[in-house]
């Protein structure tokens, strides 16, 4: 069932509430179509379906686990160096394996984000000071375009041009 979308209330519910409806709408994108239009290249870029969702959950575990909860590579749940800079998926991957993949990272970050005030801040290298208020913000930036990006390829699959 969707998210509800919220017009009213606290500076956080409001953040985590665009937030997740941001990241429905990006797993909607790769829900349905099948393994190979999953993979299908539409642009000259790795973005296929599949590779946004993948990208998408690597970003999750990168900016929550990683970052805000200090957790080792090896405690973190699928991450892999692939996490750095790739949209790899592997050929042993389906569609269901990577939207649980990314539903799973998503709990995980709400899970984590809620040990933290908005105002809560640690050092990154490259960022500087970051806040978990900046850090929500900087996730439905991202998912949001990368939902467009999903929309674009969804319409391209759905609907080709003749």
């Amino acid at each position: 069932m969707p998210t509800e979308r919220l017009t009213n209330g606290t500076e956080r519910e409001l953040l985590e509430n665009t937030l997740d409806r941001n990241r429905e709408a990006l797993a909607e994108t790769l829900r349905g179509l099948s393994e190979a239009d999953a993979r299908r290249r539409l642009v000259a870029s790795l973005s296929t379906p599949i590779s946004v969702v993948k990208h998408a959950a690597a970003a999750e575990r990168i900016w929550f686990q990683r970052f805000w909860a200090g957790l080792d590579e090896s405690e973190c749940d699928g991450y892999s160096k692939r996490d750095v800079g790739t949209f790899a998926v592997s050929d042993d991957e389906t569609v269901a394996d990577v939207i649980a993949e990314y539903e799973r990272a998503s709990q995980r970050s709400r899970e984590i984000a809620a040990r933290f005030e908005l105002d809560d801040t640690k050092e990154f290298p490259g960022e500087g000071t970051v806040s978990m208020r900046w850090t929500l913000l900087a996730m439905i930036q991202e998912f949001a375009r990368h939902a467009g990006h999903g929309d674009i390829l969804r319409e391209q699959i759905d609907q080709p041009l003749s």
